[in-house]
């Protein structure tokens, strides 16, 4: 994680910043604003800005980890979703002194709920998969229903964390190749894949994990395609999804559900305003 303790504020210390103001800008963030737009708009210093960033993205990730355990879904969607720190890959130098180039945001959805169980930050490899997988498997007090797309990397991981206590299916999705052509073409179906114990295969998609990826890169600034406000550094990226989630399972009302995603699952019985998300960061 970031070393903050070497980070020097100039202007607008936080705690000349009320609840509600704090509270405005993190609101400011979750909609989609990078952290110079967020401090136009809320007419605060950057420094600001950035240290309550900072500061919720290490407590909002602190909370769920802690609260995200012994969880009773059912179901599991895992994907993943593309991005990129300081350069995109072919733009990328050995000079370099920072790391840059792709990064993938794993994430673990439970349609019934909504409820965004764990992400991971890192590779699209077998190492990111095994690290995914260990850390989705102790989240549950019950056998769930995994599924996930064609990657191969998911079968060794999954069997690994999970080992026979899972049902597991892959949903493999297939593409068209032009004639005389190595890239893929439009894409054609999906088949199924029964890969470890009973999985229902009538529910065996990735259809609500895909959604809210869509979800992530609508409202994490950082994640859109062609933006100058992609990530700097690793630790700014892993601050941003971890308040976005924090956002997503606890303060907004999901359309379909009437409460909260978490409220949904039962990990809390309320509904969370931005100015008790305020109250928790302050308490972390």
């Amino acid at each position: 994680m970031l070393d903050r303790s070497s980070i020097v504020y100039y202007t607008d210390p936080m705690n000349r910043k009320s609840t509600a103001e704090r509270a405005k800008i993190l609101q400011l963030l979750v909609e989609g604003n990078s952290l110079r737009a967020t401090s136009r708009i809320a007419d605060c210093s950057i420094n600001t800005v950035y240290k309550l960033f900072a500061d919720a993205g290490e407590a909002c990730n602190w909370y769920q980890d802690q609260v995200l355990r012994n969880l009773t879904c059912q179901r599991i969607e895992v994907d993943e979703i593309w991005s990129f720190v300081y350069a995109r890959r072919q733009n990328v130098r050995p000079d370099m002194e920072v790391p840059a180039g792709d990064i993938w945001t794993w994430t673990a959805l439970c349609p019934d709920t909504k409820l965004m169980v764990s992400w991971y930050i890192g590779n699209r490899d077998r190492a990111a998969a095994e690290q995914f997988m260990l850390d989705l498997c102790q989240r549950f007090q019950n056998r769930i229903q995994l599924t996930s797309d064609g990657m191969p990397a998911y079968k060794d991981a999954v069997d690994n964390a999970f080992g026979s206590e899972v049902d597991f299916a892959m949903l493999v999705k297939q593409y068209s190749i032009p004639k005389g052509k190595q890239l893929s073409g439009p894409y054609t179906g999906a088949i199924q894949e029964r890969r470890i114990g009973n999985p229902d295969m009538s529910k065996a998609r990735t259809t609500f994990v895909e959604r809210h990826n869509l979800t992530m890169r609508t409202n994490i600034k950082r994640f859109t395609r062609r933006t100058n406000a992609h990530s700097k550094k690793i630790e700014n990226h892993a601050y941003a999804v971890a308040l976005h989630c924090m956002y997503y399972n606890f303060v907004r009302i999901h359309s379909s559900l009437k409460v909260t995603p978490a409220m949904a699952a039962g990990v809390t019985n309320k509904l969370w305003s931005l100015q008790d998300l305020v109250d928790m960061i302050d308490s972390y």
